[in-house]
């Protein structure tokens, strides 16, 4: 008797922050060497969605916004609405949240795979363990496209974002940005948590620098950076505020830039995954744990402010200079 083949789609369920949907990307790869027949979409708030449609391997994103902080009923039975006609045979669960695995509980979903996390017996069938074992989310991640109990290999697959070279050149139509022949840096100078914003006035000061060697340089960012986008750019004169309320613009311009300077941020990992040469700034944060899996140019870690001081919380990336980052921003231009 011929077994059947297996084409059900599979249903990730990321988090939400823009780094750790591109390292998701890792997860789709396990997933598709796994499973070559069975398409796999992905869950997605608006903010990220755009990011899907350029990630190999991604048939589609379900774009549905849950509130954060409560258990947003309504909303996670709308979200198992749009879930139920798919008929996804599997759904990987990878926040820990108790009310993460709810839509794909409601939706019949019949394999739901997740850390035990906030006690979800009942909203799993697939219950794993040993996540705090786990240090790297990327490990926890991507151990649940694995069957169970298996070996998780040294290295992962790395992530891609992946733009048609068409896509820029319409970008740049659209906005009005010919191509002028120099090189250019996108700055990425936002960041969520206190000490891992490097001040505005030390970018500016890399555009003033920049601009001086020749280069292009554009502000990359959400409506948050606004802000940021003027005092770095000095008027326009030092630097392009290309800040925006669409991500898609960000992964055209990042795509477009010649190299790129960013705090520990979701558009760190998005220029990693494209390939754009990349200087990282690292302050109470570990490279280590949260650095993009695709290598970047230049990683460059604040200095520790007390000797024998080992703790990266009590680092902030006020203390990088300047100079240093310049330098490793000439490096990375070399590169492309």
């Amino acid at each position: 008797m011929t077994r059947l083949r297996d084409e059900r789609p599979i249903l990730l369920v990321p988090y939400v922050w823009i780094g750790d949907f591109v390292r998701c990307h890792s997860v789709v790869k396990v997933l598709k060497e796994r499973f070559p027949h069975r398409p796999v979409d992905i869950v997605s708030s608006t903010l990220c969605a755009p990011m899907a449609d350029y990630m190999p391997g991604v048939r589609k994103a379900i774009v549905h916004d849950i509130p954060r902080r409560r258990l947003a009923y309504k909303e996670n039975a709308e979200l198992a609405a749009k879930l139920a006609p798919e008929h996804y045979g599997t759904a990987l669960i990878m926040s820990r949240k108790w009310k993460a695995a709810l839509p794909s509980y409601l939706a019949g979903i019949p394999e739901r795979v997740g850390f035990v996390g906030e006690m979800r017996y009942g909203l799993l069938t697939d219950v794993r363990y040993g996540e705090k074992k786990l240090p790297r989310m990327i490990d926890q991640c991507a151990a649940l496209a694995l069957p169970k109990g298996a070996k998780l290999p040294k290295e992962w697959p790395l992530p891609e974002i992946v733009v048609p070279k068409e896509e820029i050149v319409a970008w740049r139509a659209r906005v009005g940005l010919k191509e002028t022949g120099r090189p250019a840096v996108a700055l990425c100078p936002g960041a969520v948590g206190p000490g891992k914003r490097w001040p505005e006035l030390r970018y500016a000061d890399l555009a003033k620098k920049l601009t001086g060697e020749g280069c292009d340089v554009w502000v990359v960012g959400g409506p948050s950076e606004k802000n940021y986008a003027q005092l770095i750019s000095a008027n326009g004169r030092y630097a392009q505020d290309l800040t925006s309320n669409d991500l898609r613009n960000g992964i055209l311009q990042l795509a477009a830039a010649n190299a790129a300077v960013s705090n520990d941020s979701g558009l760190m990992h998005i220029a990693a995954a494209i390939g754009t040469p990349t200087v990282g700034l690292f302050g109470p944060t570990s490279p280590w744990h949260w650095a993009p899996l695709n290598p970047i140019s230049a990683i460059i870690e604040a200095p520790w402010r007390k000797p024998g001081d080992n703790d990266v919380r009590n680092r902030t990336t006020e203390d990088i200079p300047v100079e240093e980052v310049f330098q490793a921003t000439m490096r990375a231009l070399k590169k492309n």
